[in-house]
């Protein structure tokens, strides 16, 4: 008797745990274009995104280092929009630069200016996001914190591009010193085998001049953050080309943040009908379903995006889940959660951790609800929820005790 009542207690706790799950979701937006790109409504660069200096450029210039190179995919051709340049040092990244329509770059090492942090820093705009997992190596690793001196700031370093779907080859900074040539040669961009989406779009080759013209003009009104001339530059470009996906994604971000929610929505559909393989406003029209509470609709959105790209994204996993969650599909959302857990190996969302404790609770799996709830305390001491979900992993694990010491009863019988 005493046993079927603490079963019956998890009634309450499984709403709790629910609760707690009911998303507060961010106004930060999420990756760029790019994975960093310049046109996004949050900052950006001028058109020259480069930063290339006309003439040559010395490797160190009043005690700075200075870095040029160029990005190709494997076919031998520049990415068709802007790739975000990292810095890697001790394992942290930290964007750098963008390449331009070309492909090349170039940067001063350790300025940043002009360039957005995207999601593989800055995970804040992702629900349930930290960067407790981030500290928590920083403090681990002291070799993370860069030193003053020109040449240490390339020690332990590697310098890649970023563009979901691809995997970048890296170079070596670590041996580089203040007079070496600046060129590090060419980063060539490979794509993922079964990864069909892009965070580029393809049709950005195709657009004429005069409509890049106007994205560009887009691209340097979004830097100055004006706003309403960057949105007409935009929606010239889309009406001088219909199929020009990330001008179509780029004039939703600023219809959402001026709060015309379903004009975003329709340019966020018509820029995936223009190019079904960007995977850009997939994830934005996944926040705005997320926002909306339209769980079906969520659902579709990230089956869809995971199907192009189920790599790249724990994001897309955590929408997925919540969505299916909400739709009573438990065991498709278990399969999410648990996906996106796996694919999160630097614990950018930890808010994964709940929700797949809220799953294996509904099934009595009370132990492996308790771990992750300790796993997300571990990831999160000082989030604000922390109080209560010490409360719910208390009850679990009584819940979890007493199902142990049922089952050793049973046995002795």
């Amino acid at each position: 008797m005493r046993m079927s009542i603490r079963m019956r207690s998890f009634a309450g706790l499984a709403i709790g745990i629910a609760i707690s799950l009911h998303v507060v979701w961010g106004q930060k937006t999420p990756p760029p274009s790019t994975g960093g790109s310049p046109g996004s409504v949050t900052g950006g660069a001028a058109p020259n995104i480069s930063g290339r200096p006309s003439g040559p450029v010395p490797g160190s210039l009043n005690g700075s280092i200075y870095l040029i190179g160029n990005v190709l995919l494997d076919d031998g051709t520049p990415p068709p929009d802007p790739v975000t340049i990292e810095r890697v040092c001790n394992g942290s990244p930290r964007a750098q630069a963008y390449t331009d329509r070309k492909g090349q770059f170039s940067f001063q090492v350790g300025q940043t200016s002009g360039v957005t942090q995207d999601a593989s820093e800055d995970a804040s705009g992702f629900p349930g996001a930290t960067h407790s997992a981030t500290s928590i190596a920083s403090v681990a690793s002291p070799r993370q914190q860069q030193p003053d001196a020109p040449d240490m700031q390339l020690a332990n370093c590697d310098l890649r591009a970023v563009l979901s779907g691809f995997r970048s080859d890296t170079v070596s900074l670590g041996v580089r010193r203040l007079m070496d040539d600046p060129n590090v040669g060419t980063i060539v961009l490979h794509r993922l085998a079964n990864v069909e989406g892009s965070a580029v779009s393809l049709t950005s080759l195709q657009a004429p001049k005069e409509a890049r013209r106007a994205y560009d003009r887009a691209l340097e009104f979004l830097r100055k953050n004006k706003l309403p001339e960057a949105r007409k530059e935009f929606q010239r470009a889309v009406d001088l080309y219909p199929n020009f996906a990330v001008a179509w994604y780029e004039l939703g971000r600023i219809q959402e943040q001026n709060q015309n929610l379903e004009q975003a929505r329709k340019s966020f559909a018509k820029s995936m009908t223009a190019d079904a393989k960007f995977i850009s406003p997939y994830l934005k029209l996944a926040e705005l379903e997320a926002q909306a509470e339209n769980w079906a609709a969520l659902a579709d959105t990230t089956s869809r995006l995971l199907k192009l790209d189920a790599v790249d994204y724990p994001m897309a996993y955590y929408y997925d889940a919540s969505a299916n969650l909400k739709l009573g599909r438990f065991d498709a959302a278990e399969k999410s959660a648990r996906a996106g857990i796996k694919l999160d190996t630097p614990h950018r969302y930890p808010r994964l951790e709940p929700l797949l404790a809220t799953l294996l609770a509904r099934k009595k799996d009370y132990a492996g609800a308790a771990a992750h709830l300790r796993t997300y305390l571990l990831l999160t001491p000082e989030a604000e929820d922390a109080a209560r979900i010490k409360k719910e992993l208390a009850e679990l694990e009584r819940l979890a005790g007493a199902t142990q010491q049922a089952k050793a009863e049973a046995a002795q019988k």
